[in-house]
């Protein structure tokens, strides 16, 4: 992962450290605006969707800045973008689907159904896929193949409640998605 960070200065005002993240549209670029209230040394760090540091660089000497984060060639998914400065940290969850990946798979949690999932694939052409269902602890709690023909969904329901789960839907061409809940 080729992540590119350039410090520039901003203009803001004196009311508090502040962070935004900007998605680029049509681009696997993100962009971090971080704005402080007095120059000192940032920590920039990405974790993928379980927790683990993927991008960890600090930026020193600045008040402010911009600083572009290239997610090509990471699986989609949901990752977590922090900084760190002297007053504390500052999170930001993202969601990265690749061009490519927008076409078909989604799982969302459904509402009102406090266990039960919905997993919807659309336009699959005769293609395999792997679900599996992760605790917060990354323990396998269930696994499938399925081959597809056409659209496709199917309801999950949860045996036990959780705080957090994680699905993983693969392919056979090695594409790999994961949804936080």
């Amino acid at each position: 992962m080729l992540m590119t960070m350039s410090a520039v200065a901003s203009a803001f005002g004196n009311d508090g450290p502040d962070m935004t993240v900007i998605s680029l549209k049509g681009s696997e670029v993100f962009k971090v605006i971080y704005k402080g209230n007095a120059k000192g040394r940032v920590k920039l760090n990405v974790f993928d969707a379980w927790g683990k540091v993927i991008h960890s660089g600090t930026i020193a000497g600045t008040d402010g800045f911009i600083c572009p984060l290239n997610f090509k060639g990471l699986p989609s998914g949901y990752y977590t973008i922090e900084l760190i400065d002297q007053h504390g940290a500052y999170r930001e969850k993202v969601a990265y689907i690749p061009e490519y990946d927008r076409k078909s798979v989604h799982v969302t949690k459904l509402v009102g159904e406090k266990d039960k999932f919905l997993l919807a694939v659309a336009n699959a052409q005769n293609e395999s896929i792997v679900v599996r269902i992760y605790d917060r602890h990354r323990n396998l709690l269930f696994a499938e193949s399925k081959t597809l023909k056409g659209d496709f969904a199917q309801v999950y329901r949860m045996e036990r409640s959780l705080d957090h789960c994680t699905f993983e839907v693969s392919d056979a061409a090695g594409n790999i998605k994961y949804f936080a809940f």
